[in-house]
């Protein structure tokens, strides 16, 4: 859909929305009146917060705000609160307009980034608009799902854009907003332009609610029958999404034409992880899993597969209810109680309606079917009551302790009832202070607001010990932190407390170097370190006390980088089930060791209770932390977590299907991805440069190459559409990132390629050896081939050695033979240490600024 006056001047708004309606009808559409509604606000310039059901079209009235942009020449950007969203919209958006036009950002990848319409996640656009430049202040902002203005741990990313752009026009959109009066009137006021509120109740597909006390296979069965396929089944955690996957193979919900249909469909697709087996399997019956714990290629497979139809049960988790494309016709709630992080509750109002409007595919569907499963108990006594009597009557089943039980009338209540205000969840985080500090000090931000006498102690310039000080005003930059605070959603009290934890984190960055204050012929600014990385973040709680403790190493000493690594997973979320793999096969080792000593059943169990994952440095990373925590009262009730994932894996330089299998994670792959991911951008963006060895470049380089190699689905998706293979890795800021800048980067990126060639060739796997080169179709190294030139050096040798002697940067031999072309030379060491055979190779950039696959093409193996 290409706007008609690319080439000319923009027309008015009502040509615009004309151009854009005849467009709709010529799809076969009817807009409804809250849609027609909606885009009339849009082209007339006032905001708009659109609040209808599922399926009522608000993508519709987003689509017409980016034409809009697209025939003014401006910029439009839709944010998601998840990247498999972002990602959905982002490829929806090139169908629609032309790949060329529309790029992403999240966070791991930046496709096509001066593209006239952007998908990102929240979090992204708040950083940008923190840090300013392309985002400072966009003409069109789409924030999708804006009910996620209410979540806890990520409410701030919503509410920071409406606060910090008083020129964009915002389209405010989700199915279970509540009630938004106060964001409204604070919006208009703040930016001079008028809110419109459309909202409906009125579904184009109508829901039917069913209460069942059926066994599961007996409920879906009996839904199948009933024609009520594509079913989605709720669950909570990815555990139960699998398991229920695996125990409805027992129900056989398609026919021999359809798996042949599905047999087909998946016949190319790339199952090469371990969890792979299991998924050709499911979805070859016409079963699906779908949650965050899934790579991102599966689960995009899935979203694929349905919306061609071919899909009768997904077996997912709540992800559905945050927009994800699956067209169902029922929702089947396994459960209704949920853990939300800190305790096990029932669901929200505005839970349970996200989810179960996803209900009904308009187009399909004369109505969609909501059904909830009563609680497993209640189904067990009745199947026991409806068994013919015995003398002895057995106990009614009951609830396990501390299981929160749901009922018929739970359900009614939350079909009933409306979704929850929106309420503020405003924070000061050290990574908004340095974006904000990042930010280009523009003359109408400088001096920030009036400072009373409250303020005047919160000032960051104060040493603690003097709160009541006369200060002689905020310095530049930090002026527009204390603007943010103040004009937050906050109420006033709250808002003072906010104030006092900046200026406590404000000291606490000058403290450590990261930021300092300085002083021109217009009075104090504060600069950020010009030693640090360009890209450098604090958005981990607990960032500083890594810069912290990092500062604290000796360089010098041979666990250094390892060090580093583990500071960086000490501060992150535990993968808690990596963390209960790696204890559980811990515990069956020492059982096995134990029992075959002969040390007896109890003296087994006490040793056993001791056993946990491994936690390297844990004792001084809780000293240096308790330590920290005293000197920065900010830090509260925050926690330091010592273990060993990343660590773990580089320290056995382990593939990740290998590190996959030896835990057992197969259920659990895009959780580790995910905190590998984590992992990566801390150690890059966290840890100041000045502090990096070639090692912990080496670290970065393996966690990026394994990650790169384990799922580029979307990429790779979108240089389908392009015919082209310009993608960069994400940088927030500055233009696209070129590998030849930063030579230890490029360096370690080598090393990493050959390091993993070398690994492969070890273990005789010819076929991962082959993946890690780059391809060169003039001259192909397959994986026979591959076998073949190793042939004499172990039959000469016996084994290639791979181990941590032969990773040193020696046997890497990097030399540069012009401007964007260097030699490889990979020394190949015998067990008994002989270096006299060598991989020969070559890294060619020209044209491309850093590709995401492999760099090294070699061309011979020899002595």
């Amino acid at each position: 859909m290409a706007p008609p006056w690319r080439d000319a001047e923009p027309p008015p708004p009502d040509e615009i929305l004309d151009a854009f309606l005849e467009w709709v009808l010529a799809q076969g559409l009817e807009p409804y009146p809250a849609q027609e509604e909606a885009l009339l606000e849009l082209m007339a310039g006032q905001h708009v917060v659109l609040s209808t059901p599922t399926g009522s079209g608000k993508s519709l009235v987003a689509l017409g705000l980016h034409f809009k942009a697209l025939c003014e020449r401006k910029l439009s950007v839709y944010t998601s609160p998840t990247k498999a969203l972002a990602s959905e919209k982002f490829f929806s958006l090139c169908d629609d307009f032309g790949a060329e036009n529309v790029g992403m950002l999240t966070g791991d990848a930046s496709i096509n980034r001066d593209a006239p319409v952007l998908c990102c996640t929240a979090e992204i656009l708040s950083n940008m608009a923190l840090r300013g430049g392309t985002f400072s202040d966009p003409p069109y902002v789409i924030m999708d799902e804006f009910h996620y203005y209410a979540d806890p741990d990520r409410g701030v990313a919503w509410q920071v854009p409406l606060l910090t752009m008083p020129r964009t026009v915002f389209l405010l959109m989700s199915a279970t907003l509540g009630d938004t009066s106060d964001i409204q009137a604070d919006l208009e006021r703040r930016t001079g332009r008028a809110v419109a509120h459309v909202t409906s109740d009125e579904r184009p597909v109508p829901l039917d609610y069913e209460y069942r006390e059926t066994p599961l296979q007996e409920t879906v069965q009996s839904l199948v029958e009933r024609g009520k396929d594509p079913i989605y089944i709720v669950s909570f955690t990815q555990r139960e999404c699998a398991e229920l996957a695996q125990a409805l193979l027992s129900v056989n919900v398609t026919t021999k034409d359809e798996k042949r249909q599905l047999t087909q469909a998946i016949a190319d697709a790339p199952f090469d992880t371990p969890y792979g087996k299991d998924m050709r399997r499911f979805l070859s019956a016409g079963i699906a899993v779908h949650h965050g714990g899934l790579l991102p290629k599966y689960r995009l497979l899935v979203e694929q597969l349905a919306q061609r139809g071919m899909l009768k049960l997904i077996c997912g988790t709540d992800t559905l209810g945050v927009g994800v494309n699956i067209p169902i016709r029922t929702v089947l709630f396994n459960k209704l109680s949920k853990f939300d992080g800190q305790r096990t509750g029932v669901l929200k109002a505005r839970d349970f309606r996200q989810i179960a409007g996803r209900a009904g595919r308009k187009g399909f569907d004369e109505r969609g079917s909501v059904v909830c499963q009563a609680p497993e108990h209640v189904i067990e006594n009745k199947r026991r009551a409806l068994r013919p009597t015995s003398k002895k009557r057995s106990p009614k089943k009951k609830p396990p302790p501390g299981t929160v039980v749901w009922d018929k009338k739970t359900f009614d209540q939350l079909i009933k009832r409306p979704p929850e205000k929106l309420r503020s969840q405003f924070d000061v985080t050290h990574g908004m202070i340095l974006s904000v500090l990042q930010s280009p000090l523009e003359e109408d931000l400088e001096q920030g607001p009036p400072v009373d006498a409250a303020e005047a102690q919160l000032n960051p310039e104060l040493p603690l010990d003097a709160p009541g000080a006369s200060p002689p005003g905020e310095p530049r930059g930090y002026g527009f932190l204390v603007e943010l605070v103040l004009n937050c959603h906050e109420p006033a009290e709250r808002k003072q407390e906010l104030l006092r934890a900046a200026a406590e984190r404000f000291r606490a960055l000058r403290r450590a170097g990261i930021i300092f204050l300085a002083r021109d012929e217009r009075g104090p600014y504060v600069e950020v370190s010009a030693d640090l990385q360009q890209d450098f973040s604090l958005h981990e709680t607990l960032s500083l006390y890594l810069v912290d403790a990092v500062s604290a190493l000796d360089p010098e000493q041979p666990d250094f980088a390892l060090d580093v690594l583990t500071y960086v997973e000490a501060i992150l979320e535990d993968p808690r089930v990596v963390l209960y793999a790696q204890e559980r096969k811990a515990k069956g080792e020492l059982v096995g060791r134990l029992k075959a000593q002969g040390v007896d059943y109890n003296d087994r169990m006490a040793q056993l209770e001791e056993v946990s994952y491994p936690k390297p440095n844990e004792e001084i990373i809780e000293a240096t932390f308790a330590a920290f925590a005293a000197r920065h009262p900010w830090v509260g009730h925050e926690d330091i977590r010592p273990k060993s994932v990343a660590r773990d894996m580089y320290t056995g330089y382990d593939g990740f299907a290998d590190y996959v299998r030896r835990y057992g994670l197969q259920r659990s792959e895009g959780v580790l991805v995910r905190y590998l991911s984590q992992v990566y951008k801390t150690l890059v963006q966290s840890v100041p440069e000045p502090l990096k060895t070639d090692e912990v470049y080496d670290i970065e380089a393996y966690l990026r190459t394994t990650l790169t190699r384990v799922d580029s689905s979307l990429i790779e998706e979108w240089e389908r559409m392009m015919g082209l293979d310009e993608v960069v890795p994400s940088e927030e800021t500055g233009p696209g990132y070129d590998l030849v800048r930063d030579k230890k980067v490029f360096d370690a990126r080598v090393r990493a390629d050959m390091h993993t060639l070398l690994r492969a060739l070890a273990a005789g796997e010819y076929a991962e050896a082959e993946h890690s080169l780059r391809f060169n179709p003039d001259d192909p190294w397959d994986a026979e081939r591959l076998e073949r030139a190793l042939e004499p050096f172990l039959e000469e040798h016996g084994a290639v050695e791979f181990s941590p002697r032969t990773r040193h940067a020696e046997h890497t031999i990097i030399r540069q033979v012009d401007t964007r072309k260097w030699s490889v030379t990979q020394v190949l060491v015998s067990p008994e240490g002989v270096t006299d055979w060598f991989i020969s190779g070559f890294v060619d950039l020209a044209g491309e600024p850093d590709p995401s696959g492999p760099l090294v093409t070699i061309y011979e193996i020899g002595s």
